[in-house]
């Protein structure tokens, strides 16, 4: 087992989920849960006494952000960036300039996310049509 000397370990787990309860919320294999954690994008709030991952409901939404990022195509350090940038946002004593250049960083990932779901879009268009293609193809056929 890893050592973590950042996750403390906790004998009450009440409102903490485990990783296997994790994985099924957010349809993801304990793999890509603990991938996601060797990458650095996630980090469990604790350990159980018998050593469990133990994570919040906030961890469970950074890992359906993670989620929604992955089919768009951004590569794990992007991840980490935009992930820092959110996080930066929320830290009520982050610095007003650290603030806005968090905020920069969003819109920028924004924008490449809009370029990217235009991109998948074409990319559909032209899959339905050739799967509507196929579909009349094997209508011609006599049976």
């Amino acid at each position: 087992m890893e050592a973590f000397t950042d996750v403390p370990v906790v004998k009450k787990t009440d409102g903490l989920l485990q990783i296997g309860e994790v994985a099924v919320r957010v349809d993801l294999s304990l793999r890509s849960v603990r991938f996601y954690e060797e990458s650095g994008l996630l980090t469990p709030e604790a350990r159980s006494a018998g050593g469990f991952r133990l994570y919040t409901e906030e961890q469970v939404e950074r890992l359906l952000l993670i989620k929604r990022m992955k089919p768009l195509g951004f590569k794990v350090e992007q991840m980490r960036e935009l992930l820092s940038a959110s996080d930066l946002l929320a830290d009520p004593k982050a610095l007003k300039v650290d603030r806005e250049a968090a905020r920069r960083k969003i819109r920028e990932y924004a924008v490449l996310a809009a370029e990217r779901c235009e991109e998948l879009r074409s990319q559909l268009a032209k899959a339905e049509e050739f799967a509507a293609r196929l579909l009349g193809e094997a209508a011609k056929v006599p049976e």
